[in-house]
């Protein structure tokens, strides 16, 4: 709806009302639909009109704009620290030392601690961040060098909070991404099927900077395989799992609970065409519910090394996934439900291709590097297979699951080398 304001010639519009009326009646709309209009504002086009939307909001809930405000001061320091941390790295870089990050000894100081104590959470008003731990907090070892951050939780009896701020990525593919997985949550509960998909918070707060919420008690897969000190063997996540769920019965829902979000995920990527699927980009809570993350390659666009492209499955589906999804080798008939269950949420997804085109075709004015062109959109098309038969389609469905399974390997291959080289 954000996006469809571009289209409105006037700014004293239905549209406009509509979402200032929502947004005042209650306040997480009025949060997220300021993020929204401030992670566009960089564009020249509508600087001026989401900057008007946005005045008017604030002057109409003062209260909140203080809350804002403080979001925005820290927001800004982090910014300061990126800066800082980068002309860091850059200098021991061409000295040859080592990277030692100046993120905590910044924390450290008063004027941050006091900044970044008692506020809401940009991600969501849901959760009052107390103090800033400052021995918590770490450079993460990924290209763009995003921020791990942990506070107390105001509430006492709730657990430590963690987000992740990342600066020089635009988070705006992530957030589409994510909203397109409610979409489809939401159009297979409305058919009987929970796949137990995740998809976290995640807030583009300006141009190529934002947060991202960290899900608690999950692993990244690379992670897993480290602790199993099995490497790629087909067993460490399964072995990962009991170890985390010792009874039988919480073994039995475990791989429940993994077998539906693996089959949501396998479905939902497919249909995206997300890309970049190695062992750092898929985690696994301790339920056994398994989710995607960094979505920075979507609709076909998968990443290449030496011009040579390293993906070559239509959707992860590995030896390891299904070695859980059999209860290591001792139900097997689990697999064929598995297979059912990927086959139904397609077709599922596939009757509804319609209201998936039209959300994409809104976002073409987005700005979003990888959905700014009608063709982009061509690869939903394609999967889908919507020139077919729904039987022509769906054993072309079949066909791509059958790669998925019978390459696995080049996927394990993949992985390997992602492990080596981190």
């Amino acid at each position: 709806l954000v996006q469809a304001l571009k289209y409105e010639n006037y700014l004293n519009c239905d549209l406009v009302k509509f979402l200032l009326r929502r947004a005042l009646q209650n306040r997480n709309i009025g949060h997220k639909l300021f993020w929204l209009l401030k992670s566009d504002m960089h564009e020249p086009s509508v600087t001026v009109q989401y900057g008007l939307i946005i005045e008017i909001y604030l002057k109409a809930n003062p209260s909140h704009m203080s809350i804002l405000d403080r979001q925005q001061i820290i927001l800004q320091k982090l910014k300061s620290i990126t800066d800082i941390h980068t002309k860091a790295a850059n200098l021991k870089k061409k000295a040859k030392e080592k990277d030692d990050s100046p993120l905590q000894k910044v924390m450290q100081q008063s004027a941050y601690k006091e900044a970044f104590c008692q506020i809401y959470s940009p991600i969501t008003l849901m959760y009052k961040l107390d103090k800033i731990v400052e021995k918590s907090c770490k450079v993460m070892d990924s290209k763009k060098k995003p921020f791990w951050l942990e506070w107390t939780n105001d509430d006492e009896k709730g657990q430590n909070i963690q987000l992740i701020y990342k600066c020089g990525d635009d988070l705006r593919q992530d957030m589409l991404t994510l909203q397109i997985l409610e979409v489809m949550d939401t159009i297979w509960q409305s058919e009987g099927y929970d796949l137990r998909l995740n998809p976290y918070g995640c807030v583009a707060t300006g141009c190529e900077e934002g947060m991202i919420e960290v899900v608690q008690k999950s692993l990244t897969l690379a992670g897993i395989q480290k602790w199993r000190k099995l490497g790629l063997d087909k067993r460490s996540l399964y072995d990962w799992l009991k170890h985390k769920n010792p009874t039988e019965h919480s073994l039995q829902r475990a791989v429940e609970e993994f077998k539906l979000s693996c089959a949501g995920y396998a479905v939902a990527t497919y249909i995206l065409g997300v890309g970049d699927r190695h062992n750092d980009n898929i985690m696994m809570k301790e339920t056994g519910q398994l989710f995607h993350i960094d979505f920075g390659h979507f609709l076909g666009n998968k990443k290449t090394k030496f011009n040579i492209n390293r993906e070559r499955v239509p959707f992860i589906l590995t030896s390891h996934f299904e070695y859980i999804i059999k209860d290591g080798e001792k139900k097997p008939q689990n697999f064929t439900h598995f297979k059912e269950i990927c086959e139904r949420a397609y077709l599922i997804i596939r009757s509804r291709a319609h209201l998936l085109i039209q959300l994409f075709m809104m976002m073409l004015s987005s700005g979003i590097p990888q959905l700014n062109n009608v063709s982009d959109i061509d690869y939903i098309k394609e999967v889908l297979a919507l020139n077919s038969t729904q039987e022509e389609a769906l054993e072309k469905f079949r066909k791509k699951f059958k790669e998925a399974q019978e390459s696995s390997w080049s996927t394990t291959v993949n992985w390997w080398f992602h492990m080596r080289v981190h």
